[in-house]
């Protein structure tokens, strides 16, 4: 059963250096009833807007200068003066080799688009992450939402958690 949402009311923040492609994201978001999308062309001037507004969702390139997406997810979840630390993010790239995946992984987002983009696609992510929330894990070495997108409580060994809920931040 297909589900019906509307999204006039999130809140969405684009970024990507190339105007192009800003232009594409933005077209797609509102086919699909986002009515509220900004945009920056790169990290500095993203991290400006979300001082300054609030904000349901970031989907970033990762590749731009002066600062790229994976600099910015890192602020985001890493800055303790963060204003929006628990922000969704998707990130978008062309570089979709498996180190990167798990990079992007490592520093926090909660989704992953390649390139080239593809509406559905897009629509896939955002529709995860209304109906898949993942709870924020705060360890010594990460924060952002939980890596384990599996639930596999059968897993034996020496990496088992003790208990789940040691690590969700509340």
């Amino acid at each position: 059963m297909s589900k019906n949402y509307d999204f006039k009311n999130l809140r969405v923040l684009v970024v990507d250096d190339c105007k192009f492609m800003r232009g594409i994201l933005e077209r797609m978001l509102q086919a699909l009833g986002l009515g509220y999308i900004r945009v920056a062309s790169d990290g500095i001037s993203a991290w400006e807007l979300l001082c300054t507004e609030d904000f349901d969702l970031i989907i970033t390139d990762w590749e731009m200068e002066p600062e790229d997406g994976a600099s910015l997810v890192r602020r985001i979840r890493l800055d303790p003066d963060s204003p929006a630390r628990y922000i969704p993010v998707v990130m978008l790239t062309g570089y979709t080799e498996k180190a990167k995946v798990m990079n992007a992984r490592d520093i926090g987002i909660t989704e992953f688009l390649a390139k080239p983009l593809a509406a559905r696609s897009l629509h896939a992510r955002i529709m995860n992450i209304v109906d898949n929330p993942r709870p924020f894990v705060r360890t010594a070495s990460f924060f952002g939402p939980c890596r384990r997108r599996l639930n596999l409580p059968s897993f034996e060994g020496a990496d088992r958690r003790a208990s789940e809920l040691d690590a969700v931040e509340i």
